[in-house]
């Protein structure tokens, strides 16, 4: 695989991360999968650890703590199975129902920062009524968001879905599993949907969005995909970046 992104791992970038993550509420747990064969691997390893040391200390304890399970080790295998992880990298939060299939790198860094410190607050940040719909919800939910790190919108397709799967789980109605799909690294993804432009959202096997969706919109998808009803129409978007 090509590498499509520059790790910044820089001192400047480092402070800026610990300036914002010195606000964290509560610790935040991370897991790192990896594997043999895995081009982004180690550098996925690297930057989580990156984000871990540029966490604040409390209690004698890192506020994020990154657990990597690599598939070498026999031992680590159940933790595949238990979180249903079959590609490598994929950095995972909230027991896998929040995750990004490939590296979180170039643009997605912002998505990923954001979600560890909504996680971190207990705060999804998502409209009163949405969270009214996500507590009623039924049927299971898998929205695929397609990404690529050159995209500037990317982040807040991939935020959206997150907090949709977040609140969810904080509600104990665990339904929605998000996942961020990393186009280069996964191209039999983006295949699979046809996709040409970024950032672009599958729920439950249907391509229904190219850009970013209002969140109005979103729910309702995501309500109807739960009742089994999900069905084509005209989606409202904003922000989507052509070619992958």
């Amino acid at each position: 695989m090509a590498r499509f992104y520059i790790l910044d791992l820089s001192d400047e970038f480092k402070r800026d991360l610990e300036d914002t993550l010195a606000t964290m509420v509560n610790s935040v747990d991370v897991d790192v999968f990896i594997g043999s064969l895995c081009d982004a691997c180690s550098d996925t390893v690297a930057l989580l650890k990156f984000f871990r040391d540029a966490s604040p200390i409390r209690g004698g304890s890192r506020m994020l703590n990154v657990r990597i399970y690599d598939y070498e080790n026999k031992s680590h295998r159940e933790e595949f199975l238990i979180q249903n992880v079959r590609r490598v990298p994929t950095v995972s939060f909230i027991k896998g129902y929040v995750r990004w299939t490939g590296i979180p790198a170039g643009e997605e860094i912002r998505a990923l920062v954001e979600t560890i410190m909504r996680i971190s607050e207990n705060e999804s940040g998502l409209e009163e009524e949405t969270k009214k719909i996500l507590r009623t919800l039924k049927g299971k939910v898998h929205i695929e968001t397609i990404v690529t790190p050159s995209c500037p919108y990317c982040p807040y397709a991939v935020l959206l879905a997150h907090m949709m799967a977040y609140e969810a789980y904080k509600q104990g109605n665990p339904i929605i599993l998000s996942e961020a799909v990393e186009a280069y690294e996964n191209p039999d993804v983006a295949d699979k949907y046809g996709v040409m432009s970024v950032p672009a959202i599958a729920i439950n096997g249907r391509l229904v969005f190219v850009g970013v969706p209002y969140e109005e919109d979103f729910i309702e998808y995501i309500k109807a995909a739960s009742e089994g009803k999900l069905g084509r129409g005209k989606n409202r978007t904003h922000g989507e970046v052509s070619g992958i």
